[in-house]
């Protein structure tokens, strides 16, 4: 691919971190025999043989058995679930309820389906709706009347929408229900993922009482727990799952450059490096100059929007007037229309360029593109595999160019390519018994059919004391009968509609600009992002916090021109209630890592403003706000003795395991699908509970969602890979590629790397 050479030459020196070729792969299929209809409209879309990982999935669902596709995107998931679906629906009228994460990818499927369906001709009895909350109320109405076979929705409806009214409107729907397809269910994890772990658990129930015990189809990316993950979002057990993880599909070669930025000239080791937006948005010029029709992803709504207008410019520059009208943004909160012509667009090449957010890492289809740029490290290998699988038209060779940004993942994996490509997959987590969002969702279930003790085969055995709690607060109402005890919801308003899958809590802060409300933030997070003097950024515009009013939970915003950015400073403290494991680890069998239940105590007392351009602090300020306390898991070690004396010889002690602290947080999406924001910390020279110096990493969710837990059961390589990064840095007080952190509510200090490699080897060699 003479691209290629071109960006090779080009690079500056230590610019070109890695370049590797990645073979192509002839495709490999399989006999299915199909209805003949059904194999006659796939003909006529050229489909005429199936993939061999297509036709394991459809077996696995013709025999009976839940499923697993886990394969890269672009792979032919989509026929795994419509053929079983087709079927079901031509030869007995069975339903199935399809389950996509965004809008956009449900009208994607729904306009593929419904075309497959009308080529089946008169009789088929397949017929293909969605049933979303951008319906009118006329036109729900009108897909509950045609009772379609097929119906694409999302886990949101199905909480406010089908749930609430299942024996007043979708008796039809859940009496007659084979099977739940699950897109995407990768990305249903943290929170959200609880959530949805919980609403499937009500249909589950639901589905019992109508009769009805529907197969799960779940798609995922690549991920390291698929069947685990599967079967504990479902509630389906794990021995009922076939896995299909082996892509089958053809492609051609894939040029993979990995491109470092380079460092501030006599910055003298600050790690500071030129904006990795800027790099991204030179070579994604030039390949588009080159006739590449091309694609980047990056981080945020703004920043494709920025950008997508500056490369444009600069193609202009250029004399490229052509090109530079065709390059365009892609991101969640446009229009269905704009974002179905700029995807029309890239299928069929008028459009050559996009800037976009993850919006179109999901399988929506936009063909194959010459090149894929990722705008620093998306976080995780998934979404990085995801999306540089966007690469790829038919057998031509592709590229895809990760330009990193300065944090530690990025650089990180600039170090370290194999960990990239040859490491292994990260797992998702949920935690469906989170005892923060349980009790809203067992009151759901009762309002949506009585409760009775069996109930606690779908909710645990934290179920019978939700019971307890929420009889005496006054929402469930006890009922003897001939049956048994049962339990109502009592009152006439809707659960449902209080609880928000995406939250936890339920207190917000709106912030007003102008007069609108333009956004909303949990309580903690306002806080943080909104206390008066902060710079808060949407949209693409920068706004000062003006005012913080607690009492009308609203902040008050106005417009500035600041080329600042701010950052809180914090005091905190962790108290641990439970512990609930503890492992020994294998070079230090003395040292164990404990999991436990904590309560983190928290405050925000000042903040300072930092120089947008070189992070340099102009000053900071004070600030009088409320205490905020986090029940949640945590993982904690404490330090030896003899490794503490060891430490304080090389540096300072404190700083020390507060850098592995950073460290560790840092590299944990590495192993679990999770954002660094996800994952808090705390290290202090002595805790009340251990009696020694100790390093607390602790889920940022309240209850937890799994990810201390994860960590705890991936510590030793974590603690490995953690000291190897920063000992690899050669900085001499902690720089934003090993150490620093963006979250730190201690501005950064003390921070010291020696120290902090000594503790990391020692409990590791």
């Amino acid at each position: 691919m003479d691209a290629v050479d071109r960006l090779r030459a080009r690079a500056g020196e230590g610019q070109l971190a890695d370049y590797r070729r990645l073979p192509g792969r002839e495709p490999t299929y399989a006999d299915c025999d199909l209805e003949p209809r059904l194999a006659s409209a796939l003909a006529d879309r050229g489909i005429d043989r199936l993939y061999r990982h297509q036709v394991e999935a459809i077996e696995a669902v013709r025999d009976g058995r839940d499923a697993v596709l886990a394969t890269p995107t672009a792979s032919g998931k989509s026929l795994a679930y419509t053929v079983p679906a087709f079927e079901r629906a031509m030869d007995h009228g069975g339903r199935t309820l399809y389950l996509g994460p965004q809008n956009a990818l449900i009208a994607d499927q729904a306009e593929s389906l419904s075309e497959l369906a009308r080529d089946l001709g008169f009789g088929s009895r397949v017929s293909v709706d969605t049933y979303t909350g951008r319906l009118s109320q006329a036109e729900k109405r009108d897909v509950r009347d045609r009772r379609p076979t097929v119906l694409l929705s999302n886990p949101d409806m199905l909480h406010y929408g089908l749930l609430p009214h299942g024996h007043r409107l979708w008796e039809w729907l859940f009496s007659s229900l084979d099977l739940v397809v699950v897109d995407e269910v990768h990305g249903y994890r943290g929170v959200f993922g609880s959530h949805v772990a919980l609403v499937f658990r009500r249909l589950a129930r639901l589905c019992e009482r109508f009769g009805s015990d529907p197969q799960f189809v779940c798609c995922s990316a690549t991920i390291g727990n698929p069947v685990e993950h599967a079967a504990r979002l479902t509630d389906r057990p794990e021995s009922g799952f076939a896995l299909v993880d082996e892509e089958t599909s053809g492609r051609g070669p894939r040029h993979w450059l990995l491109w470092n930025p380079p460092e501030y000239e006599g910055d003298g080791g600050s790690g500071r490096r030129r904006s990795s937006h800027v790099e991204t948005k030179r070579l994604f010029a030039d390949l588009v100059a080159e006739g590449h029709q091309s694609l980047v992803f990056t981080r945020a709504r703004q920043t494709a929007e920025r950008y997508a207008t500056e490369s444009a410019d600069t193609l202009r520059d250029r004399g490229e007037r052509d090109l530079a009208n065709r390059i365009e943004a892609y991101q969640a909160s446009l229009r269905d229309d704009r974002r179905r012509d700029i995807e029309d667009g890239l299928h069929d090449g008028d459009v050559r360029g996009v800037w976009s957010t993850s919006a179109l890492e999901l399988g929506v289809d936009v063909g194959g593109l010459d090149a894929v740029l990722l705008d620093g490290y998306p976080v995780t290998r998934m979404s990085t595999f995801q999306r540089a699988g966007r690469a790829g038209r038919g057998s031509d060779p592709a590229l895809v160019g990760l330009v990193a940004g300065e944090d530690q993942l990025d650089q990180y994996l600039m170090a370290n390519p194999d960990d990239l490509f040859a490491g292994d997959p990260e797992r998702a987590t949920v935690d469906p018994e989170n005892e923060h969002l349980l009790p809203a969702h067992v009151a759901s279930a009762a309002a949506e059919n009585w409760l009775s003790r069996a109930d606690e085969a779908h909710f645990g055995e934290g179920f019978p004391d939700v019971v307890t709690d929420l009889e005496a607060d006054g929402v469930l109402e006890r009922r003897e009968t001939a049956e048994g005890v049962r339990w109502t919801h009592a009152g006439d308003h809707s659960p449902q509609h209080e609880t928000n899958l995406r939250t936890v809590g339920d207190r917000e802060i709106d912030l007003l600009a102008d007069g609108d409300v333009i956004a909303s933030l949990g309580f903690g997070d306002a806080l943080r992002d909104a206390h008066p003097g902060a710079v808060y950024h949407h949209q693409g515009q920068s706004y000062e916090v003006g005012e913080l009013d607690l009492d009308r939970d609203v902040a008050t915003l106005q417009s500035t021109w600041a080329d600042y950015y701010t950052r809180v400073l914090t005091e905190k403290s962790i108290t641990v209630d439970r512990d609930r494991a503890a492992t020994p680890l294998s070079a230090r069998p003395d040292v164990e890592v404990c999991l436990a239940d904590v309560t983190v105590a928290e405050r925000v007392t000042g903040f300072e403003r930092r120089d947008a351009k070189r992070g340099e602090v102009l000053g900071r300020e004070a600030l009088d706000l409320p205490e905020t306390t986090l029940s949640t898991t945590a993982l904690y070690v404490t330090v030896p003795d003899d490794v503490e004396m060891a430490m304080r010889e090389v540096g300072d002690f404190a700083g020390g395991i507060h850098a592995a602290e950073h460290g560790l947080i840092s590299l944990l999406p590495l192993e679990l699908l999770c954002d660094r924001g996800d994952v808090g910390g705390l290290s202090t020279p002595y805790h009340d509970h251990t009696g020694a110096s100790t390093v607390f990493v602790y889920d940022g969710h309240p209850g937890g969602v799994g990810l201390a837990r994860g960590a705890h059961e991936r510590i030793e390589p974590l603690l490995e890979r953690t000291g190897r990064m920063i000992d690899a840095c050669g900085c001499a007080d902690g720089c934003p590629a090993c150490v620093q952190s963006p979250h730190c509510g201690n501005a950064n200090e003390p921070l010291a790397p020696e120290p902090a490699v000594l503790l990391l080897e020692a409990l590791t060699h």
